[in-house]
């Protein structure tokens, strides 16, 4: 399991919590913000937060912190 780890987007910060099956728990800026997960290889989904279901909505911030999270190699 990855360890939590922060990325910025400009000036914001987020910090991310992995989970299983490709789901992370996003804050933003030291407040919970969004649960992701990974659907295809561009293409990233917000889940409902009490349904835990996937929403098929385009969500640009959703997709960007998803590419960060691609991008991320641990220490």
């Amino acid at each position: 399991m990855i360890e939590p780890f922060d990325i910025f987007i400009g000036s914001t910060a987020y910090s991310v919590f992995a989970e299983e099956d490709e789901t992370f728990t996003i804050f933003k800026e030291g407040k919970e913000h969004v649960r992701i997960q990974k659907d295809t290889e561009g293409i990233w989904l917000k889940l409902d937060y009490e349904t835990d279901l996937p929403l098929f909505e385009e969500d640009a911030e959703v997709n960007e912190i998803g590419r960060q999270i691609g991008l991320y190699k641990p220490e």
